[in-house]
C-alpha cells in the first residue's frame, strides 16, 4: 500500500468516528493549545531566572551560600527552559508536518474531483472525429492561404511585351521628331550681286580668298541666328 493510498484512507476514516485515531483537526488544535502552554511556561521560566539572578548578585561574596544558592537554582531554570525550546521545535515540525499533510490530502481530493470532471468530459469525445477535424482544419487553412496568394499575385491581363522592341520604336519616333524640326528650318539665301571692290587697286587672290571666307562666316552666322 502506497503512503498516498494510506494518506487517502487516513483521511476517510477521520470524517467517521474516532475509532483510528483523532481528526487532523482535532490534533493540531491539541498542539497549538500546547505550544501556548509552553510558551507561557517560557515567560515565567525567564522571569524566575532573573529573579535568581538578582538574588545571587545582592548576596555577592558577603553571603556566598546564599548566592551560591540562587545561582544553581538558576542553573537548574536554565535547564528547564532549554527542555521547553526543544519541545517547542519538535511540536512545531509535526504541527506543520500535519498540517502539510492535511492540505496535501486536500489538495489531492479535489485533484481527484477534477480528474473524475474530464473523464466525464472525455467520455462523449470520439478521437478518430477529432483527428478528422483536426486535418479539415488544416486542409480548409492550406486553400485560405492558397486564395490569398493568388490574389495578392500582380496580373498582367495580356500585357507581357518585348521592352528591346518598344526602345526601338521610341527611338524611330525621336529620330522622326528630328527630321520634321529640320526640315521647317529654312537657311539664308546667297546674295546675286557681287561684292564691291575696293577702290584703288585691285585685289589680291588672296585676299580676294580672304574676303570670300569672311562673307561665308557672316552668312552662316546670320542662318545661325
Amino acid at each position: 500500500m502506497s503512503k498516498i493510498t494510506k494518506l487517502f484512507k487516513t483521511s476517510g476514516s477521520s470524517s467517521k468516528s474516532h475509532k483510528g485515531g483523532p481528526s487532523p483537526q482535532e490534533a493540531l488544535f491539541r498542539l497549538r493549545e500546547t505550544e501556548v502552554m509552553l510558551t507561557k511556561k517560557q515567560e515565567y521560566l525567564e522571569k524566575k531566572i532573573e529573579l535568581e539572578l538578582a538574588t545571587a548578585r545582592k548576596h555577592g561574596t558577603k553571603d556566598k551560600r546564599a548566592a551560591l544558592q540562587a545561582l544553581k537554582r538558576k542553573k537548574r531554570l536554565e535547564q528547564h527552559l532549554t527542555q521547553i525550546d526543544g519541545t517547542l521545535s519538535t511540536i512545531e515540525f509535526q504541527r506543520e508536518a500535519l498540517e502539510n499533510s492535511h492540505t496535501n490530502t486536500e489538495v489531492l481530493k479535489n485533484m481527484g474531483y477534477a480528474a473524475k470532471a474530464m473523464k466525464t468530459v472525455h467520455k462523449n469525445m470520439d478521437l478518430d472525429k477529432i483527428d478528422d477535424l483536426m486535418q479539415d482544419i488544416n486542409e480548409q487553412q492550406s486553400v485560405a492561404q492558397e486564395i490569398s496568394d493568388a490574389i495578392s499575385r500582380p496580373v498582367s491581363f495580356g500585357e507581357d511585351f518585348d521592352e528591346d522592341e518598344l526602345l526601338a520604336e521610341l527611338e524611330e519616333l525621336e529620330q522622326e521628331d528630328l527630321n520634321k524640326h529640320m526640315a521647317n528650318v529654312t537657311l539664308p539665301s546667297v546674295p546675286s550681286t557681287k561684292l564691291p571692290s575696293r577702290p584703288g587697286n585691285q585685289l589680291s587672290a588672296s585676299t580676294r580668298k580672304k574676303v570670300e571666307d569672311d562673307d561665308d562666316m557672316q552668312m552662316l552666322a546670320a542662318w545661325a541666328n
